[in-house]
């Protein structure tokens, strides 16, 4: 039966139920658009480093659509394995190519080639498997402080990562033009507008709005490319294993160290998508089958020719501003991923999208994401523990990664831990978590 508009309005506010898809789609493609560029980035910059030609790259960007498709329906409707074990969370989370993995893609790409890089995606994901297991009895260990750190330091990584955009994108000949200024202000401002004025539909669907308006004007403009969409094939279909999986010990090991990031970052979004929408932290369960679901995922993606996965935090951003949960409106956006997979010529439309409208839309989404984490830090409580955790977190775990120089001594895994600030928060957050609970339970 065909849902009423007021159901659709009350629908999409649920998780479950199937709006009407003319409700569903647009809802949908705001998912799609928000991290489409961020989808793709790393694989244009593996591959550039990679050396790979330009057909193989146009065949990891079909194939990369395709797992981000996929790892988004398992989180959305999760596979049951038993009666207190599944993968996938149930929540309205969007998957994506992860920006974590870069600096170990390009320097395992560089030193051996892109079949090591697929050799060490396959079989280090078997260590963030390990670690959806035993998520549940090492609860303690990733406490609400440590996920909010963790959501504050990726709110703050990817409000530079929007101001990027905002600009042109890294490498544009025209960065921090006027025009790309104009726009991206152009969308920001439709997209602040449409949340703070709009009603009923036009509000939920602020930022496609935005996006589209931004591209006609572009267009308008002159700074839309079409010559990729007319010259892209209408139909292909990605196959697996194009690139024969080759296996080094270091590389494996480089790739073990930062499927634990990305355990993290999933877990932080997860929970930042729970305290938006629902008020709540994420359940053990619903941590645990976010988790199995990045790590399959991302074995999925070793086989389909692309980079592991992750959950995206633009995303729950997009959850954080709308509170649209719906799952059945989420999975219109990955059916459209995989649909783009299938169809270059839709993916081609996609990859036009000028960098300065996509960053004017998401920037603020972003910011979303660092307000989640002063959320969950204040309701996890300001005790004398919890800030000495977070002060140690932040001052080591962040403050070294400001200046390279600080660990240039360090060993190798050290420098790569703390060349990241999501690992290193992370990874440093977890430590102070541990050692000062000890010594509360010896003091005890």
């Amino acid at each position: 039966m065909k849902a009423s508009k007021e159901e659709d309005r009350n629908l999409i506010y649920q998780l479950e139920g199937r709006p009407s898809l003319s409700v569903a789609v647009p809802l949908g493609l705001q998912h799609v658009l928000a991290m489409f560029a961020g989808n793709l980035a790393p694989i244009f910059i593996v591959a550039g480093i990679a050396g790979v030609s330009m057909q193989e790259r146009v065949l990891m960007i079909q194939c990369a659509m395709l797992v981000s498709g996929l790892a988004t329906f398992i989180q959305l409707y999760p596979i049951k394995l038993g009666k207190n074990l599944q993968i996938g969370a149930n929540l309205p989370i969007v998957m994506g190519t992860a920006f974590a993995f870069v600096p170990t893609l390009s320097t395992i790409a560089a030193s051996y080639g892109i079949q090591a890089v697929f050799g060490g995606i396959l079989v280090g994901a078997f260590v963030e498997i390990i670690m959806g297991l035993l998520i549940k009895p090492a609860k303690n260990i990733f406490s609400p402080v440590i996920i909010g750190a963790v959501l504050v330091t990726i709110g703050i990584k990817l409000l530079g990562i929007g101001a990027n955009y905002f600009a042109g994108g890294v490498g544009a000949s025209d960065f921090g033009s006027l025009e790309n200024l104009f726009l991206g202000s152009l969308v920001f401002l439709i997209v602040i507008v449409l949340q703070r004025y709009g009603k009923g539909f036009f509000k939920v669907t602020a930022l496609l709005i935005g996006l589209v308006v931004g591209f006609i004007v572009a267009l308008m403009m002159g700074k839309v490319d079409l010559t990729p969409v007319m010259e892209a094939s209408w139909f292909t279909i990605p196959m697996p294993l194009y690139f024969k999986p080759e296996f080094r010990l270091d590389a494996i090991m480089a790739f073990a160290a930062v499927y634990i990031v990305s355990g993290l970052e999933t877990l932080g979004n997860t929970s930042g998508i729970t305290m938006a929408a629902f008020n709540r932290e994420a359940t053990p369960s619903e941590n645990q089958g976010a988790i199995l679901a990045d790590a399959i995922g991302s074995q999925v993606a070793g086989l389909f020719n692309c980079l592991p996965n992750t959950a995206f935090g633009q995303n729950a951003g997009i959850v954080a501003m709308t509170k649209v949960v719906n799952k059945f409106c989420i999975a219109m956006g990955a059916a459209v991923l995989i649909l783009a997979s299938i169809v270059p010529k839709v993916g081609a439309v996609f990859a036009a999208m000028p960098s300065s409208v996509l960053g004017g839309a998401v920037i603020t989404v972003f910011a979303m994401i660092l307000i989640n984490g002063f959320k969950m830090l204040a309701k996890a409580g300001f005790t004398e523990k919890n800030v000495l955790i977070l002060s140690v977190t932040f001052a080591i775990g962040y403050g070294l990664t400001a200046l390279p120089e600080v660990t240039a001594h360090f060993h190798p895994f050290l420098q790569f831990i703390f060349s990241d600030a999501v690992a290193s928060v992370c990874i440093v957050g977890i430590i102070a978590n541990i050692f000062l609970n000890l010594l509360s339970h010896k003091k005890g």
